[in-house]
């Protein structure tokens, strides 16, 4: 535990994820491109990632059952194997329908990257560095997205789609090389000693593990966080960017890097927030959203171009739901035995991406629709257009704003069953605060 090969383990398995986190969002950069090269409209387009995430969100709940049954290595390595078939089949592929092959490929082996990191780290590490390695660990996925941006962009544009996708594909044939010689489930290089569960048993744990209020609240957090950051990044931020605003790919390419900037400041000091002030995770939530509702209204809002300054602010404040959404697993923690964790984080990690796949299809269907009825011609430069945008974006809205309902719902289950089990009251933020206030002064 701690030890040198520990840490050795642990530069493998975020490789692993970054390179996952890359392939993940690698389509974001290639939605102009992929609009000519299927020569299909806004709502076929939207399908690919659409697919992608909706297989990801599938796999969650049976890939936390497994994660508890045949251990972290095993699926790091076949979600490697998966990723690297699913790239190479987009790289080849001049339909939509052998594209979206590859993409759901690409989602079911990234549907089982995150949440086996994050186990194989218990698996390493203990006390408050599994804490500091965990957050780490979340927020340098985001140098996938990094990668993904700048340099994709760059050698999509240089050489082409086929290349591009196919040296995609060969970073994970790397990282399942790496994962297969150096990765061990642990010091002795098994699971932990436990009794092996039965299917029935697995299912039993699952079924406690979605009843429990904090698990749920957790579910809701990532719903509600992750959503906004993944929508823009993964499809809609390049198009937006680069044809609505004008930037151009290069500098659309170049301003999605700030989200990376953002998450890797923020992340420290979001877990240094919950690790000092645990029974207020979920107003830092409620803060995260509100901030990013604020700063989305007012670029939606604002008369004719937006300036260069706030659509770098987007950028920045929805970049925090990132390092935000990992508050969920969090919960999931705090809320459950060890024996379920997989299955509790494969729960909560169907929120974000569930959210996200909502709303990258209403907003391709948003697109289409007022291209239609402006007797467009389907080309980017008009479906892409500003004043499009500007609606379709409102999708947000509505989808996180029913997440919102539900997170407010699951945090009073979670606060009371709190009092009843443990005799814990966790009162009103501003009612904490005016006590913090008064016991200074005094």
């Amino acid at each position: 535990m701690n030890s040198r090969r520990a840490w050795v383990i642990y530069g493998v398995v975020v490789f692993a994820y970054i390179v996952a986190f890359l392939q993940r969002s690698s389509l974001g950069v290639a939605a102009v491109q992929a609009t000519e090269r299927f020569d299909v409209a806004a709502t076929a387009l939207s399908t690919l990632a659409v697919v992608q995430l909706l297989v990801y969100a599938a796999l969650q709940i049976p890939t936390g059952v497994l994660l508890d049954r045949v251990g972290p290595k095993f699926l790091l390595a076949v979600g490697a194997a998966l990723m690297m078939l699913g790239q190479t089949t987009l790289a080849l592929s001049d339909t939509l329908g052998v594209a979206i092959v590859g993409r759901v490929l690409v989602g079911a082996g990234d549907a089982m990257t995150f949440i086996s990191g994050i186990r194989l780290l218990a698996s390493w590490f203990t006390g408050r560095r599994l804490t500091f390695v965990s957050q780490l660990f979340g927020s340098l996925g985001q140098f996938g997205q990094l990668l993904s941006t700048f340099p994709l962009a760059f050698v999509l544009h240089a050489v082409g789609w086929t290349p591009t996708y196919l040296s995609a594909a060969a970073l994970s044939a790397i990282a399942l090389v790496a994962l297969i010689v150096i990765v061990t489930n642990g010091p002795s290089g098994q699971l932990e000693a436990r009794e092996v569960l039965s299917w029935a048993d697995s299912a039993s744990h699952l079924r406690t593990a979605l009843a429990r209020p904090g698990t749920q609240l957790g579910f809701w957090s990532h719903f509600v966080t992750q959503s906004s950051l993944t929508t823009f990044a993964l499809l809609w931020g390049f198009p937006f960017l680069s044809v609505a605003l004008g930037y151009g790919p290069s500098a659309a390419a170049g301003l999605l890097t700030v989200t990376v900037a953002s998450v890797l400041v923020t992340g420290p000091i979001i877990g240094i927030l919950c690790a000092r002030f645990p029974l207020r995770r979920s107003n830092v939530v409620i803060g995260i959203v509100i901030a990013m509702a604020v700063v989305w209204t007012a670029l939606l809002s604002w008369p004719g171009q937006p300036p260069l300054w706030l659509v770098v602010l987007l950028l920045l404040v929805i970049a925090v739901g990132g390092p935000g959404s990992l508050i969920g697993f969090d919960f999931a923690r705090s809320f459950n035995p060890m024996r379920a964790m997989g299955s509790a984080s494969g729960i909560v990690n169907v929120g974000g991406f569930l959210a996200s796949f909502i709303m990258m299809f209403l907003i391709g269907v948003v697109l289409d629709l007022i291209d239609r009825a402006h007797g467009g011609t389907g080309l980017p430069a008009e479906l892409y257009s500003l004043a499009s945008f500007r609606v379709a974006f409102l999708v947000q809205f509505g989808v996180v704003g029913i997440g919102m309902v539900f997170l407010i719902i699951a945090r009073r289950t979670t606060r009371r069953r709190l009092h009843e089990e443990e005799g814990i009251d966790v009162g009103p933020l501003w009612v904490a605060l005016v006590r913090r206030w008064r016991h200074r002064r005094g």
